[in-house]
């Protein structure tokens, strides 16, 4: 898992040591974990929120976490062309290649640690596909995809991508140096990653040394949630067992307590975390398939909207080959 590191993490800015007369620690409330699925053309995915009620994700939507997996030649796929309408999508990609595009002539290719922000706002169409050279060739892949959702006021606003390279990431570490600490965007203890967001949340991947425990500041008025993407550990101030594929779900508070156990498996030495929180919405949320609004009839109106071409057209000169 390369996605961005550094070679001594002691140079790195660190984190304050929590006041333990003044820092309330989250407790765990809900600890799940995920079902597989399938996405696109046939990848698997676990879905990291599967089983949690929507008011305690608010404003994320939904979170798709892609192997680790070691793909042969010919295995890689992706999503084709599709529509999205009322929310964001984050894709962060820490071993693969995936190259975006869409209706409106955006996109790009993230890799090794790099994030792509998708407004869709007012409708928008786009594929996620790995590069034909991938494809040939095969490799590790490891990706996350989370769904922000946008509040009423903004649920039409125009779409726009945000390609964050994996170095523009703010890098911290703990007070003892045990966990290298990537903010993808909002901030932790003043340190401020450079993901520009609609809603105030914010994102953060943490690697954890065997045996290391780290005391995140977090905003008071933030919900927390921390998914494990590798390894294994404790999450909470009553070290509840965590291990890669779970998500636990924290109570109020201003500090998020996760430790690394002291032996991890060969293939995966050290405790990966994906730690999300923001401010909740708490607006009516209408999902369905590739759309997140407040009522039915709205979604029903993205469905119409969609089929009549007005979310957009796919340029020419991307359209599948039917020759």
């Amino acid at each position: 898992m390369p996605a961005v590191t550094v070679e001594d993490v002691l140079v790195l800015p660190r984190l304050p040591l929590p006041d333990p007369a003044q820092t309330r620690f989250r407790e765990v409330k809900r600890l799940v974990t995920a079902p597989l699925g399938m996405e696109g053309e046939g990848f698997q995915v676990r879905r990291g929120f599967a089983g949690i009620p929507m008011h305690e994700l608010d404003p994320f939507v939904h979170f798709d976490h892609m192997g680790e997996v070691d793909l042969a030649p010919g295995e890689p796929t992706g999503a084709p062309w599709h529509p999205h309408r009322g929310f964001e999508t984050v894709s962060y990609v820490m071993d693969g290649v995936i190259e975006h595009e869409d209706s409106n002539g955006g996109g790009g290719r993230i890799t090794d640690g790099d994030t792509q922000w998708m407004t869709a706002g007012a409708g928008i169409l786009h594929n996620e596909m790995p590069p034909e050279s991938f494809v040939m060739s095969g490799g590790v892949v490891h990706a996350t995809q989370l769904w922000v959702n946008l509040p009423r006021a903004r649920k039409f606003t125009a779409p726009r991508y945000q390609d964050i390279r994996g170095g523009e990431a703010a890098l911290v570490t703990t007070p003892d140096g045990g966990s290298l600490i990537r903010i993808i965007a909002g901030d932790i203890a003043g340190h401020t990653g450079p993901g520009s967001t609609h809603t105030p949340i914010t994102l953060a991947h943490l690697t954890v040394e065997p045996g290391a425990q780290v005391d995140l500041p977090w905003h008071p008025e933030y919900n927390a949630i921390v998914y494990a993407l590798a390894g294994a550990g404790t999450v909470g101030a009553d070290r509840r067992p965590f291990q890669m594929g779970q998500t636990a779900v924290f109570g109020p508070g201003d500090a998020i307590r996760v430790g690394a156990s002291p032996r991890q498996d060969s293939r995966t030495p050290k405790l990966d975390l994906y730690v999300l929180g923001g401010q909740p919405i708490r607006e009516p949320v209408a999902h369905y398939g590739p759309f997140v609004m407040n009522t039915r009839a709205e979604l029903l109106q993205a469905f119409e909207d969609y089929q009549a071409g007005r979310l957009g057209v796919i340029p020419a000169k991307r359209l599948p080959h039917t020759g």
